[in-house]
Parts: structure tokens; sequence; C-alpha cells
């Protein structure tokens, strides 16, 4: 299933939007029971690291806690404005893959599978778990995604503003 849009951001973030696809319904439905998986778009992000995130060490640590604190930041500001504009919104913890903002349920989201379904990305075997190959940057990648139920307009919107803001 081929994304509505992809972009990027000068949060040095790719993104894509996509709506659910029939392959990730029930596990959607067990992390967000509560929302309508007709309106809800999925926002997959990708970060560039600056070290393969498959090694060990302190400078891997920074980075990932570099690469938390943008997304954070980046998420929280775009669901902020989405829930200003009165439309349900959330993103994903990617240490804990728990949601951010509804967090009545411990499922996790399973963040490298969806992107594997949403992007078609490879995966690999990383000991116990399994790491998202980015087609261009291999496992220097980190992944997290946001999810709404604003209209891929309003959504957009948001993005925007938080763009601008970073820009400033």
């Amino acid at each position: 299933m081929a994304p509505l849009m992809k972009g990027a951001t000068p949060w040095n973030m790719e993104y894509s939007i996509h709506h659910v696809p029939p392959t990730m319904k029930r596990e959607i439905l067990t992390v967000f029971p509560q929302v309508n998986l007709d309106k809800l778009l999925i926002v997959p992000t990708c970060q560039h690291a600056a070290v393969d995130l498959v090694k060990t060490g302190e400078n891997v640590e920074n980075e990932k806690d570099r690469l938390l604190e943008q997304f954070l930041a980046w998420a929280k500001t775009v669901c902020d404005q989405l829930t200003v504009d009165g439309h349900w919104s959330d993103y994903i913890d990617p240490c804990s893959g728990l949601p951010m903002i509804h967090t009545e349920l411990n499922t996790v989201y399973p963040e490298v599978p969806a992107l594997s379904i949403l992007m078609g990305y490879q995966t690999a075997n990383a000991g116990c778990c399994k790491v998202l190959l980015h087609p261009v940057w291999g496992s220097a990648v980190y992944p997290a995604s946001l999810f709404t139920e604003a209209p891929q307009d309003t959504l957009l919107a948001a993005i925007t503003t938080a763009n601008d803001l970073q820009v400033e």
C-alpha cells in the first residue's frame, strides 16, 4: 500500500502518511481501541543517525538520546496543534513502544514491523531484536510514529507549524 504522501522536515526527519492497511487494523486497535480506523492516519518517521544504531557504546546511546528528544519535540508540537484544532492524535515513545498521550493500555506498538509493512523496508535480526534497514541509511535509522484522526490537510498544516518552529 503506497503512502498518501512523503516528505521531509527541517528536523532532519523523513515522514510519510498512510491509511491503516488491513493487515495492521487488529494491531492498531490493541494499542488504540478508541480510534476510528476509517479516519486514522499513520505517520511513520525516520531520522538518519550519525552512527549505526545496531552497535553499542556511549556514542550510540548519546545518538539515540538525541534522536529521541528530537522526535518527541516534533511529535508533541504536531499533536498539540492537532489537539487545538479538535482532533485526536498520539505518538509512540520509541524507547517503550507505548503511546505518549492516551496511556490507558500498556500495549506496545511494533515500530519495525509496521514500517516494514507501510514502507516496504527490509528488517534484519540483531540478537533478539528486529532492526529496520532504511534503503539508503541501512541500520543508521531511528524510526518513530505519530497517529491522528485529523484530515490530511489539517495534519500537513500541523507538520508545517512544527517545521516553522524548528526553522526559527
